[in-house]
């Protein structure tokens, strides 16, 4: 019975005491506590109701009254919680766990050797043993081991001592600085007191120990768990039998008496529980580690198939282990820092993953190439040479140009409308002459202000941000031979040509439409001299944004490359002024202009009216602080993704929406601002339907198949013998060799009537009429064609006959590499590199620096003779040291430091062998952290796991690494939570220590 002091706080602080003994205090008879949440058991207890109140039990894995329950710690004993390498307890349970290079048997508590050598070979080039704990690889005659101790090099008879195969070290063998040879050993391994033998030690493989490994003098000293026995290798361990009784018949009775109530205690037979035994009030209570669950018989445990649950959390795949799961990606994600969670890997954030415009794709990636670029080699652009493809449609020549190509009229003809027909100059119509771009600037108290004026062929990049092309007119034809560099075709005409590239301010390199209030190009100047006014026959503007140089982060530089053309007649030649006069008197105009113009885009004031659009030219954009959020150029957002305006559209900036193109005016590509208008005369109708995607849609144009005089109708049919692919021409073109078509208004070759059908790969002779196979350079992937397709760019192919750009492949490669970072990548990857070809680099760090090297994956034939091959070694000496060298495919990433200072490499194909080859990043480090490198790249920890082969094929966590190998300084650029996010929760414990003193190695 409580008894109530006389002062009040003593009464305060008794009265909770007090109160449960006061009758108004005690639940009404037949009151669940446990099920109303009166009880006041502990949160780690269980609540049991009884007829006249309530009790508390302590949870398994707790101990307490009930009301107090503290967790046990099962590993806190002998037997170490029956683990026989690691326990790790948590509350309320505890897990076993085992050294590296070991798995967790199915009783949840002994640790099994793990075979390296069952998975990819170990990762080994020759041959892979396997060890208990660990695995070593060997080479076959001839090799030995590299550093990487996975890849073996070719013997050298003679030359340095560590070439030798006499050199002597049983694991690593250095050059020393005076001549001869220094050992070294693997991570986990001491160097013998004759320098030259290993001795193993607990830190590899746990000494080659199931258990528990102790060093001594004369190496490692294997034992058992207690509940375990020795093997007679002296190495692996086998579970103790128990001892079976020798009771007599007279007292069976009484021993089984006795038995029954001594196996009711945990300190027989572990209380007949498989794992964790607990006494208790009631008899023992069996409990299981985490990962596994108790049987029916309340006594066994069995390993948990979380897999069978939800895919365990997974987003992909889970593979069910002892006690545990792993769960994995698709190719194309990652998996994030929960090891669960899938994301997909957003390839266009690298560098250098497309040429021209890459397209992320959930699990892959599309690389895109700009208008006059073929895509080859999977990510590379290069120029199309549509020259090569029936003379670029052109009558008379084609000049192939970058991104485009020009047809070229013979002298007293000029180009028609369609700028692939010629036209005499004396019978060409007034309406056909090649527009006139004109430019006007006023000039007022140091305000400048130019508008252009042309019926356009305007074309922006699709998809880019601040990116445009903008061309008026049509370049006047260069001569083809003997002809003089600035004059035309045309031999009363003479072509002033000039350009010039500047920076203009960033996000200005957009075109939108004008929102002048008046018509700018009809203004009048106050003063006529403020006025300049030209007249050009060609301009073309183009402006792109870039990433600045430097460091990470850095602010856009955008430029402006202008170029004109002017035609000057020889008829403004006079007594008074000479050709070059005149000739002088247009350039020096186009100067002032040039400068005039610049100041106005400088100042954002140059505007221009485009197929009949008022648009602003470099103006930059008023939503500046939201370009992250905004789409590129030509582009819409649908569902949350920008997409490009499809052809026959285009897209309208005050709508902020892709609209069709209107009546008399047509789109071929996607992603335009503009839409061009149907060439004819002005009195001619037009088609009455809006968005028309080619020019045949234009109402009075012939159709493919068709022609006439000036390219509209009355059109006439191709005759037999001839064809016509394009629409709006003159004229038709010949099959050629006396060949007829099968009808009149045929439209390409295959429809000539040729002796026999060529294959792919091959072009039509209408001389011989035969079959010719492609050159080399070129290919042809239809039936039935007369020509070859040039390939694009630099490229060429390995054979002749070829059917496909994709057999089209850069054959450059080699050069000297940068001080800090780079890549060693073969020709034309991630294309298939080209046979018959040899690479050189070479690597020479900044003084007190070494190089260390990563090989994501290598794919090359494999070949007895070693065909193609990749080797690095000090110098092109076949006799100095060498650090890698492999003919084969090798798609287990490994990492390594160079064994000389600078390193000379060379990648060899034969002439019959192509496959995808390689990108290795390379990058060149402080030589103070040598020893810290070698002991991380050495560790086989590195390269035991999956997910940690998969951090050595990320681009992204790569360049991460590099950046702050390279210039250490930049660790501090990653917080802690990057890190995090960066690298998965086992790769960082792995490396945390190592990783910590090399970031900080003062602190």
């Amino acid at each position: 019975m409580c008894s109530l002091g006389a002062d009040l706080w003593i009464f305060l602080l008794l009265l909770p005491a007090c109160a449960p003994a006061h009758p108004a205090a005690r639940p009404p008879a037949g009151v669940d506590e446990c099920a109303e949440g009166i009880d006041n058991c502990h949160a780690d207890a269980i609540c049991q109701d009884t007829p006249s109140s309530f009790k508390c039990i302590c949870k398994t894995g707790f101990k307490g009254e009930g009301t107090d329950c503290e967790d046990i710690d099962e590993c806190d004993n002998e037997f170490n919680g029956d683990c026989v390498h690691e326990c790790a307890n948590i509350s309320g349970n505890y897990r076993c766990t085992c050294y590296d290079g070991f798995k967790l048997a199915h009783d949840g508590h002994n640790c099994l050797d793990v075979d390296e050598c069952s998975h990819n070979n170990g990762g080994c080039q020759h041959t892979c043993v396997n060890t208990m704990g660990s695995y070593e690889c060997r080479c076959k005659e001839g090799f030995f081991l590299s550093d990487n101790q996975h890849t073996c090099i070719h013997r050298s008879e003679e030359g340095l001592s560590c070439m030798n195969k006499d050199h002597g070290c049983a694991h690593i063998c250095r050059e020393s600085p005076r001549g001869g040879a220094s050992c070294d050993c693997r991570p986990g391994f001491e160097l013998a007191k004759n320098q030259r033998h290993c001795i193993l030690t607990c830190n590899h493989g746990n000494g080659g120990c199931q258990h528990t490994c102790n060093d001594t003098d004369s190496g490692p000293v294997c034992s058992c768990h207690p509940k375990y026995t020795m093997h007679s290798n002296g190495k692996s361990c086998i579970e103790k039998e128990e001892p079976e009784s020798n009771s007599t018949a007279a007292s069976d009775m009484d021993k089984r008496v006795k038995r029954r109530l001594v196996m009711e205690t945990c300190a027989v037979n572990n209380g007949g529980c498989d794992r964790t035994c607990r006494d208790t009030s009631t008899g023992v209570r069996c409990s299981c580690p985490v990962g596994f669950t108790l049987q029916f018989d309340g006594k066994t445990c069995k390993d948990i198939d979380e897999c069978q649950n939800s895919n365990g959390g997974c987003d992909h795949f889970c593979r069910n282990t002892v006690g545990s799961f792993d769960c994995s990606c698709k190719m194309g994600f990652k998996l994030l820092t929960d090891e669960k969670s899938c994301q997909d890997v957003d390839e266009c954030s690298f560098e250098r993953t497309c040429d021209h415009t890459c397209i992320n794709y959930p699990g892959s990636f599309a690389c895109t190439c700009d208008k006059g670029y073929t895509l080859y080699g999977i990510t590379h652009c290069g120029d199309i040479n549509e020259c090569s493809i029936n003379n670029g449609g052109c009558q008379h020549a084609c000049v192939n140009t970058v991104g485009s190509y020009l047809c070229q009229c013979h002298p007293r003809y000029k180009l028609h409308w369609n700028n692939r027909d010629c036209v005499e100059v004396e019978s060409a119509p007034p309406a056909f002459v090649s527009p006139k771009a004109i430019l006007r600037c006023v000039k007022n108290g140091g305000n400048e202000r130019c508008f252009l004026s042309c019926q356009s062929d305007v074309h922006s990049v699709p998809g880019l941000h601040d990116a445009f092309s903008l061309t008026c007119g049509s370049p006047v034809p260069l001569r083809s031979q003997n002809g003089r560099n600035n004059e035309s075709l045309n031999a009363d005409v003479a072509t002033v040509r000039t350009s010039t590239t500047f920076k203009v301010t960033e996000g200005t390199c957009r075109v939108r439409r004008s929102d002048l209030n008046q018509d700018f190009s009809q203004q009048k100047g106050s003063e006529k001299h403020n006025v300049l006014y030209e007249r050009f026959c060609f301009v073309n503007i183009t402006c792109r944004s870039r990433a600045g140089a430097g460091q990470k982060g850095a602010a856009k530089e955008t430029f402006l490359t202008a170029e004109f053309e002017a035609e000057l007649n020889y008829k403004e030649v006079t007594d008074s002024c000479s050709f070059t006069c005149a000739r002088r008197k247009a350039e020096k105009r186009m100067r002032k202009t040039f400068r005039t113009l610049r100041k106005a885009i400088s100042k954002q004031q140059f505007h221009a009216r485009l197929s009949g659009k008022e648009l602003d030219v470099g103006k930059k954009s008023s939503r500046q602080s939201d370009s992250q959020e905004m789409c590129g150029t030509g582009q819409v957002r649908v569902d949350g993704k920008c997409v490009s305006c499809q052809a026959g559209t285009y897209y309208d900036g005050d709508k902020e929406q892709c609209v069709l193109c209107p009546n008399g005016t047509y789109q071929t590509e996607e992603g335009q601002i503009t839409c061009e208008t149907c060439p004819g005369p002005e009195t001619r109708e037009n088609q009455r339907t809006a968005g028309a995607r080619y020019i045949t849609e234009c109402v009075g144009v012939c159709p493919p198949g068709e022609f006439s005089a000036d390219g509209f109708r009355p059109c006439d049919s191709c005759p037999l013998g001839t064809y016509q692919p394009d629409g709006g021409r003159t004229s038709c073109f010949p099959c050629g060799g006396n060949l007829i078509t099968k009808h009149p208004g045929s439209t390409s070759f295959q429809e000539c009537e040729t002796r026999v059908q060529c294959s792919p790969g091959h072009s039509y002779n209408t001389t011989t009429h035969r079959c010719v196979r492609c050159p080399v350079g070129t290919y042809q992937p239809e039936f039935g064609q007369n020509y070859c397709v040039s390939c694009p760019g630099n490229t060429s192919t390995d054979f002749d006959g070829s059917t496909n750009v994709t057999q089209c492949k850069n054959r450059q490669c080699g050069g000297e590499l940068g001080d800090f970072t780079g890549f060693i990548e073969s020709p034309n990857y991630p294309g298939n590199y080209p046979a018959n070809t040899e690479c050189t680099w070479n690597i020479n760090p900044p003084p007190k620096r070494r190089i260390l090297i990563v090989v994501p994956e290598i794919f090359l034939p494999i070949e007895d003779d070693c065909g193609d091959y990749l080797v690095m070694r000090k110098s092109a000496s076949s006799n100095s040291v060498t650090t890698y060298e492999t003919c084969q495919t090798y798609e287990r990433p490994i990492a390594f430091t160079s064994r000389s200072k600078k390193l000379w490499i060379q990648f060899r194909s034969n002439e019959g062998n192509s496959a995808k080859g390689f990108q290795v990043p390379y990058v060149t480090y402080d030589e103070d952290y040598q020893e810290l490198i070698e002991d991380i790249v050495r560790d086989g920890r590195l390269y035991a796991s999956e997910n940690h082969q998969e951090i050595l094929k990320d681009k992204k966590l790569i360049k991460a690494l590099f950046d702050v190998l390279a210039h250490p300084q930049n660790y501090f650029k990653y917080t802690a939570q990057e890190s995090r996010e960066m690298f998965p929760k086992s790769f960082i414990r792995l490396l945390r220590a190592k990783v910590s003193r090399f970031l900080r190695p003062y602190k």
